[in-house]
């Protein structure tokens, strides 16, 4: 069942291998003719392996976790920008993360909760090709007068400079 499973996932993973290059739009095109059906047959798949294995064993954790977060794991077919996975930005995070010890006194939860806000924006920023401090100079001035309904326009992947 897992050999089945991880040569699934490699065909999903060939597929978005090949819609590297392509522009957000024909991506989410490709997506919908080659990724759907596998992810449809994946689904499918994964939920009749489901009624095979026994409750509370941890192929049924895997399967019911993958089931459960089928709208997250499908998230991508719907955009082109959307990456797969979230690899790159556990990549980006490692160092922040290896660094919670240090930063364990940073004062308080609060603090520490607003420290990793502050770090997700940094990090964004760059992987948009943004001057992280640029970015955050310009969205701190001007946050407090932004309608609410817009926050999204300031996000490192909308944002223009004001």
């Amino acid at each position: 069942m897992a050999a089945e499973a991880l040569q699934r996932w490699a065909r999903l993973y060939q597929a978005e291998a090949a819609f590297a290059g392509m522009e957000e739009g024909v991506r989410k095109q490709a997506r919908q003719q080659l990724s759907r059906p596998l992810w449809d047959e994946f689904e499918v798949w994964l939920k009749l392996q489901r009624a095979q294995v026994l409750d509370g064993s941890k192929i049924a954790e895997a399967i019911d976790y993958s089931v459960n977060a089928w709208k997250a794991l499908t998230l991508h077919l719907d955009d082109g920008a959307v990456a797969i996975d979230n690899n790159l930005i556990e990549r980006q995070i490692k160092p922040w993360k290896l660094g919670a010890k240090n930063w364990l006194f940073v004062g308080s939860e609060l603090a520490g909760q607003r420290a990793a806000v502050v770090m997700s924006l940094v990090q964004s920023a760059k992987l948009n090709g943004l001057d992280p401090w640029a970015y955050l100079r310009d969205v701190l001035a001007r946050i407090h007068a932004h309608p609410n309904h817009r926050l999204e326009e300031l996000l490192p992947h909308r944002w223009r400079p004001g």
